[in-house]
């Protein structure tokens, strides 16, 4: 008897079904599950937030790279608008999670940036040189993945007021706001792709996924540069 596999309603359900075993590691990580229950060691936490501020600052040019790409107006709007949050509200909450662990933004600002942190951004930077669409694939697994984890663990919280406070912010329903209207683009741009784009656009997204798994993993190990 032949076995029916749903269809993906709309091309973010085909994305991220692309990436479903990628976000089960992620919520299986140490680093994640040490959020939930409080064992994740400070430094390895601290370690992950140097590189995130790190990050967030490339992340943030290649969201103005999508908004200077986007073929609508109102998208053009929505990823300046972004990348101007992730300058000023995410930075904003790491440098205060960081001065809770006696971090100065100078002081993160000086720190290498990481070999995965170089390596992911080489990535999106890569990714946007081949136009909106694969830009788009790029940059949406750090917001759906975020917003999920946030979600996932936000259920339960942590015994470790700082970490509790990580993840209020990524499981806030105003975040999911920001991930809703990038979803909402992201179909409105598959209902206009080729099929090759698309699968371009899911590959881009794969990749991306694993850089997030990554990313934590490196924050984990407190991973820097061998030689």
């Amino acid at each position: 008897m032949a076995t029916s596999h749903a269809v993906p309603a709309t091309f973010t359900d085909a994305l991220w079904s692309e990436v479903e075993d990628i976000h089960a590691h992620v919520l299986a990580h140490p680093f994640i599950t040490g959020l939930l229950d409080g064992t994740l060691p400070r430094e390895s936490f601290r370690h992950y937030l140097v590189q995130d501020a790190h990050y967030l600052s490339g992340y943030a040019k290649v969201l103005a790279l999508c908004a200077a790409m986007a073929t609508r107006d109102e998208d053009t709007a929505m990823f300046a608008r972004h990348a101007a949050n992730t300058v000023a509200v995410e930075r904003g909450l790491h440098e205060s999670l960081l001065a809770e662990l006696g971090t100065t933004p100078e002081q993160a600002a000086a720190e290498a940036v990481s070999p995965t942190t170089r390596a992911y951004l080489d990535f999106l930077v890569a990714s946007a040189r081949g136009g909106y669409a694969e830009a788009v694939g790029a940059v949406l697994p750090c917001y759906w993945i975020y917003a999920r984890v946030g979600a996932a663990l936000r259920v339960q919280g942590s015994p470790d007021p700082l970490y509790h406070r990580w993840i209020d912010a990524y499981g806030d329903p105003a975040f999911q706001g920001l991930v809703d209207e990038v979803l909402a683009a992201t179909d409105w741009l598959g209902e206009r792709l080729s099929p090759d784009d698309r699968l371009l656009v899911g590959a881009r997204m794969r990749t991306a996924a694993r850089y997030e798994w990554m990313f934590w993993d490196a924050g984990y190990r407190r991973e820097s540069w061998p030689v």
